[in-house]
């Protein structure tokens, strides 16, 4: 039982090391820069090869096949070779991309694939035996663990990346098409239904269908902007507001249109998300403000 642990233990550092080149492509491909691999042709190629090499190897040694043993060393090694090189050219501290994209060029970055090497060696000398059913359930059982926990690292670090490119880019505005919804600066009859409060300067309508899955996962969001005192917020359903749906010309949902007390139209736009309705709003002010400007000017 302790050869299937010592294989298994060895089978996570081959998976562990796949999820995390899978998780950051680009940065993992860049790292390869450090091994004078400059097309990105064969990054590309190269990153994909690993991946799948260390995860077959993977099963491999975790079944106890001696081919598996001997190729999994013969790869550290590998390794090993091409880290000793660059960190004798004084490359340490660049990145390896051994374990990801942080991985880095160090003393012990060249030790551990070493140690490796010898790992993987000395699983083919390990006495084998026959496996019991009970052994191979657990052996099953440890390789769906291993893969749940490598597919929980890679979708965090997938989250992480799309959280990265979000603060970079900013949030997504609403599709404002002219020719969908009411003119920009008319005034429309849909500020009727709205009651607004004391201190509300703009009015949301929120166009909605009850068949519409997007329309249904925005509800939370939608309610959390009726608690803003300068916003007065309606919803309007398509059968049951089919009137509402004429007044402002929806062309579909969601689709919102911002409004000032007056009735009149200040943005619009088709939106999936809260950020792109915010942006609705974010825009309905930009241009309120801005008519305030030119009015000031001109008296």
């Amino acid at each position: 039982m302790l050869a299937v642990i010592f294989r298994l233990a060895l089978s996570l550092v081959l998976v562990a090391s796949a999820i995390f080149k899978a998780s950051s492509p680009d940065a993992t491909q860049a790292a390869f820069g450090t091994f004078g691999i400059e097309r990105d042709r064969t990054r590309r190629a190269l990153w994909g090869a690993l991946i799948v090499t260390e995860l077959a190897l993977a099963a491999g040694v975790a079944a106890g096949l001696d081919v598996a043993d001997y190729l999994a060393a013969g790869l550290m090694a590998a390794f090993g070779v091409a880290l000793s090189v660059v960190y004798a050219r004084g490359l340490g501290g660049a990145p390896c991309a051994c374990f990801g994209a942080r991985s880095k060029v160090t003393r012990f970055a060249v030790a551990r694939a070493w140690v490796l090497a010898a790992a993987f060696a000395a699983a083919s000398s390990l006495p084998s035996h026959h496996l019991t059913t009970d052994q191979w359930l657990a052996l099953g059982f440890g390789l769906t663990t291993l893969a749940c926990v490598g597919l929980a690292v890679a979708l965090i670090a997938l989250a992480r990346e799309v959280g990265m490119l979000r603060l970079h880019i900013g949030p997504d505005a609403a599709l404002e098409v002219p020719e969908e919804g009411p003119e920009i600066g008319s005034i429309s009859p849909l500020i009727e239904r709205f009651v607004p409060g004391v201190d509300a300067d703009l009015a949301l309508g929120v166009f909605v269908s009850s068949g519409c899955r997007a329309c249904q996962a925005l509800e939370p969001a939608i309610e959390s902007l009726r608690h803003e005192p300068i916003l007065a917020v309606e919803t309007f359903e398509e059968v049951a507001d089919a009137e509402a749906w004429l007044e402002a010309e929806a062309p579909g949902s969601p689709f919102a249109v911002a409004m000032d007390r007056g009735g009149v139209v200040l943005a619009k736009g088709t939106f999936n998300n809260l950020a792109q309705l915010e942006s609705v709003l974010g825009t309905a002010e930009r241009r309120r403000a801005a008519v305030a400007v030119i009015g000031a000017a001109g008296g």
